[in-house]
């Protein structure tokens, strides 16, 4: 009987990072989940800690990463990728696009390994094209609040392709757009999980700006689909995975009020700076190369995700010290 292929995660403890670890285990692969738990959380994986086929490394990547025995794949999640993560933590988001990807990268050419890097829609920053097609270079301030990531993605996808076209190593990159789904963080400053939190804590909702900017929101399930076809692809350059159902946030807070049956209120406030007034992704590449497009509309997945929310603990709809899980380590895991 063949040995299953081996997969490293990084970013495993994190909301995309879980769910591919779960794709893996589920597709008979052996998973490796590595995260430093700065913005992970143990819970998240805590039900595969049981599973032979999966380890977990408390590690953080932009430090020298090792891993003993054969790599079939990589799929670089490790990164900050809310406005209040990065806002906070701007240096390390800078680290992990920038050295920690080097180091997979230097990973999975010596272990001969197939690379996926995770970048983001913010790489089109403030867009002047719309939908993002994957050939608009964008329009993104690098000195601005938000630089810190879209820069560090943009210079991941930079240093990927240059690894791919010196050294031949295999690469993929995904560019996702808006997702949401079971796991998220409610306090995290994306636009879902604040609505959602806001409505179960009592609170009135926040609309930033007039509500007119747009987005456009994939629930995950069908996000991690198209990111396992991009992985077994042969096509090494960047592909936009998302959906294209566009929706301002005004409408959007309405949905959310009518999903919750909330009785608060809307209210609004400035527009953080460099914020987007626009995000529609371009599916025609993912369509043609892989054929995949979102199969969960927008209706039964928040009902999904809220379901996930409201049934968490009290405690978890208040903001919580990642710290605390640092040291948790369960059968499988190491240190």
């Amino acid at each position: 009987m063949n040995a299953p292929k081996r997969v490293l995660i990084t970013g495993a403890a994190g909301f995309l990072g879980s769910h591919l670890c779960d794709k893996f285990l589920g597709k008979g692969y052996h998973v490796i989940g590595m995260d430093n738990l700065i913005t992970g959380d143990l819970r998240n994986i805590e039900h595969l800690f049981s599973q032979e086929r999966f380890e977990f490394y408390h590690h953080d990547v932009t430090k020298f990463v090792h891993v003993p025995g054969e790599l079939d794949y990589i799929l670089h999640f490790a990164s900050p990728a809310s406005p209040i993560d990065y806002l906070k933590i701007p240096i390390q988001t800078l680290k992990v696009g920038a050295l920690g990807t080097h180091n997979l990268l230097g990973l999975a050419l010596s272990k001969g390994a197939r690379i996926l890097v995770a970048s983001t829609s913010e790489v089109y920053g403030d867009p002047n094209v719309h939908p993002q097609t994957e050939s608009y270079w964008g329009n993104v301030n690098p000195i601005g609040p938000r630089g810190v990531y879209d820069e560090a993605k943009r210079y991941q996808e930079a240093l990927t392709m240059a690894y791919h076209t010196y050294h031949g190593l295999e690469t993929r990159i995904v560019r996702i757009f808006n997702t949401y789904g079971p796991r998220m963080r409610l306090n995290d400053g994306r636009v879902l999980p604040a609505f959602i939190g806001q409505a179960l804590r009592g609170e009135d909702l926040t609309v930033f700006g007039d509500g007119s900017q747009t987005r456009s929101f994939c629930y995950v399930d069908d996000l991690i689909e198209g990111i396992y076809r991009l992985l077994l692809s042969d096509y090494a350059y960047p592909v936009n995975i998302g959906n294209p159902d566009e929706i301002s946030i005004r409408e959007f807070a309405d949905e959310i009020i009518k999903l919750t049956g909330t009785t608060q209120k809307v209210v609004y406030k400035p527009l953080p700076t460099d914020d987007p007034t626009q995000r529609r992704p371009d599916i025609s590449k993912a369509r043609d190369l892989l054929a995949w497009e979102p199969q969960v509309g927008r209706a039964e997945g928040l009902r999904i995700t809220y379901d996930y929310f409201r049934n968490l603990p009290p405690e978890l709809l208040y903001q919580r010290d990642h710290k605390d899980f640092r040291g948790y380590v369960r059968k499988g895991s190491k240190g």
